[in-house]
């Protein structure tokens, strides 16, 4: 999931709030895309830029593509749908005409998640294609996805330090027997070169300290030594976390947060008021000015 590492942070900048349903619905995207690639593979019964004849008028092989757009609960994802020479690869996940997903946002997050098992893959792709395609076929198809599933969760880490790393969590239903909605844990690391990247993400049922302590625990193993400052929310526990695993690391609490507890104390008449004076704090041109602003702030 190289290109997800790549892609995915289009949407972060330094002067806008990171969101998490972007995040997610760049995943889906990139790994919507793979799934269609994978497909045509097991379909085919060959690697792509493999050597083949095709001099022979039985021969299928890869042929172009097309585009289409789907709409998902984050978002719309663009998809590049391959084509084959002798036009026999219909995808299995979008039809013609369908211009809705019918789950595969659930499919997609549990099962990048950290800690999913190979059984737990080979189960949801036999629910995404298994009225499609022969055992064996869809064998193929699941070996593909747990290489991918591998590669993004213990692949080591190009860089071992990070200025700064945001920790978050959104809550998103997932059927485990009922509908329950669960937090998707998500660690984005900022280099000293500006350079962005999601580091990991993990679900558990309830965003706590024990579930981002593994995750750090899994940054560290995997080659993460150095980490300045960590921004997050203040959830109980976290910091423990923190501590644990990164003692040298500044904790901050995250402004986007600060702002939306802040609008939890104020007049509905008087937020617009209190948050452009709370933004003017962190826009200040220097730590001087940011205090006085901050006492101004705190004496209205």
């Amino acid at each position: 999931m190289n290109q997800f590492n790549k892609d995915i942070i289009a949407a972060l900048s330094s002067d806008k709030d990171i969101t998490l349903n972007e995040v997610l619905r760049r995943q889906i995207e990139v790994a919507a895309n793979q799934f269609l690639q994978n497909e045509l593979t097991a379909v085919l019964g060959y690697e792509p830029h493999t050597r083949i004849d095709r001099s022979k008028d039985d021969v299928n092989y890869r042929n172009g593509t097309y585009t289409r757009t789907i709409d998902t609960e984050y978002g719309e994802i663009n998809l590049t749908i391959p084509r084959d020479r002798l036009n026999k690869f219909q995808n299995a996940l979008f039809p013609p005409y369908v211009r809705r997903t019918d789950g595969l946002e659930e499919m997609v997050i549990k099962m990048y998640s950290k800690g999913v098992t190979t059984r737990e893959i080979a189960d949801m792709v036999e629910r995404m294609y298994g009225h499609y395609y022969s055992p064996t076929t869809v064998s193929n198809i699941t070996k593909r996805t747990e290489h991918l599933v591998e590669e993004f969760h213990e692949r080591k880490f190009k860089y071992s330090q990070y200025v700064c790393v945001f920790l978050d969590a959104t809550y998103i239903p997932l059927r485990r027997g009922t509908v329950e909605r669960e937090a998707v844990n998500v660690a984005i690391g900022i280099r000293s070169d500006g350079g962005k990247e999601v580091l990991d993400y993990s679900i558990a049922p309830t965003e706590n300290g024990a579930a981002w302590s593994e995750l750090l625990q899994g940054l560290r193993a995997r080659g993460i030594k150095d980490i300045q400052l960590f921004i997050a929310d203040g959830l109980v526990g976290l910091q423990s976390a923190i501590e644990a695993n990164y003692p040298q690391a500044k904790f901050q609490r995250c402004w986007v947060h600060a702002e939306r507890n802040l609008l939890g104390y104020v007049r509905k008449n008087d937020r617009r008021e209190i948050i452009t004076d709370f933004k003017a704090i962190r826009q200040a041109e220097n730590l001087q000015a940011a205090k006085e602003r901050l006492a101004a702030f705190s004496a209205k």
